[in-house]
């Protein structure tokens, strides 16, 4: 998710999309004299005796996205206690105006946008990232502090839409703007998910689940209909046995590709016995610094039958949970503030651009920011803590270290636990 920062860091990112294409276009050349790419309100724009050529990108409105708009909710329980936080997910809506001085300028200095934004209807994480992180940025608080804002790393990625307005809507907008029309183009962007970070209570997980078995339709290609994990846990570690369990699985060349794209990271896994018609077993790399803890993309290459080429079946979730690599002290003092600090050591690596989260009984609380890109010790500080015993719990990217033990009937919790005292 991304910070508050998030609508200031969409701007500036299209901003410099465009500033870019026009010197990619060479209109300098073009119009013989060279063009502002800006993002101010309409009616600060010098006219009269201005010759500066210009785009200008303005946001006039930002709306709830209708798809994310519930997600999270309800944020509080009946006691009032924050139990999540939900995201804030808006529409941002702009309008592209170009200014010129002399005849077709401004239809040049439009056209030219406006083809920029339709071959770029997605805003990659690489541009994003390269966008607010510029060589040389610009000496002021707004553009440093843009580098934080986590736009690049958001779930969703920021799309670019033209939009509709008729003569009496851009009227009414150019009126109220109290400014001269100049020709026009309403986009929209989405979306932007902007998410608090304060401390949550989470609840304890439920201990046995009573899912009834549906029926399913059985296509006559190869498909992953289920992914067997250690004793039925929810999240495998590093180092087990998983199997894929399915249906025309038999074949050569297998390959469990697994994918995270918000890291970056495509992995490919070898078999750990030859696989036959109904399951394929792999073993997950004991390599923490390439297989971060979070929820992967699983699907399986295989070349069937007479295929030429090998294919990929369906894809079905995959979550590695973080374990906690050394026993944290049975008890522990609370300090004279009533705050608790807790530095555990862990595997896989976290990243920074990865939320992480300790969970003691049902109470949550965030990381502080890491020294470097990677750790396996990250801090937490609890405040305001009170005394009692809790179990242990380490969240990252959604998925948590393990509390259950499902090889006896009924699961029960294990794990550590620790008692804080006054």
């Amino acid at each position: 998710m991304s910070s508050a920062l998030a609508i200031a860091g969409v701007t500036a990112v299209l901003k410099d999309l465009l500033d870019g294409s026009m010197i990619d276009h060479n209109l300098a050349s073009i119009l013989g004299n060279s063009v502002v790419v800006s993002a101010l309100a309409p009616d600060s724009i010098e006219l009269g005796n201005d010759t500066t050529r210009r785009l200008n990108l303005f946001l006039h409105q930002a709306t709830p996205n209708a798809a994310w708009r519930n997600v999270g909710y309800p944020s509080r329980d009946s006691a009032g206690e924050r139990i999540g936080n939900p995201p804030l997910a808006l529409d941002l809506h702009y309008l592209l105006s170009a200014y010129g001085t002399l005849d077709l300028e401004a239809e040049v200095l439009l056209g030219y946008a406006m083809q920029v934004l339709h071959e770029t209807p997605v805003l990659a994480r690489a541009a994003i990232r390269a966008a607010l992180n510029p060589p040389n940025p610009p000496m002021t608080g707004i553009y440093q502090a843009l580098q934080a804002s986590g736009l690049a790393d958001q779930i969703e990625q920021i799309k670019i839409t033209p939009s509709v307005m008729n003569t009496e809507e851009l009227s009414k907008l150019w009126t109220a703007f109290q400014s001269h029309y100049r020709p026009t183009a309403p986009y929209q962007v989405t979306v932007v998910l902007i998410e608090s970070l304060k401390a949550a209570r989470s609840p304890l997980p439920v201990l046995k689940r009573n899912i009834e078995a549906r029926p399913s339709l059985v296509p006559p290609f190869p498909e992953i209909e289920s992914i067997e994990l250690f004793k039925s846990q929810d999240a495998a570690q590093l180092g087990e046995t998983i199997t894929l369990h399915g249906h025309d699985l038999d074949g050569s060349g297998h390959l469990l590709l697994l994918t995270n794209t918000r890291l970056g990271i495509s992995a490919a896994v070898a078999p750990a016995a030859a696989p036959d018609a109904t399951k394929a077993t792999f073993t997950l790399p004991v390599q923490p610094a390439d297989f971060p803890a979070g929820t992967y993309a699983a699907t399986l290459q295989l070349v069937h039958g007479s295929d030429p080429m090998p294919r990929l079946t369906n894809q079905l979730p995959l979550s590695i949970a973080p374990q906690l690599t050394a026993a944290l002290p049975s008890l522990v003092n609370l300090a004279a503030d009533g705050s608790l600090t807790l530095t555990p050591a862990c595997t896989p690596e976290l990243r920074a651009e990865q939320r992480v989260s300790m969970i003691l009984g049902g109470h949550e609380v965030i990381a502080e920011p890491f020294a470097g890109p990677t750790t396996t010790t990250p801090s937490f500080v609890f405040r305001n803590f009170s005394p009692g015993k809790y179990w242990v719990r380490l969240r990252v990217d959604g998925v948590d270290s393990r509390l259950i033990d499902y090889s006896v009937e009924p699961p029960a919790f294990q794990g550590q636990q620790i008692e804080a005292t006054p």
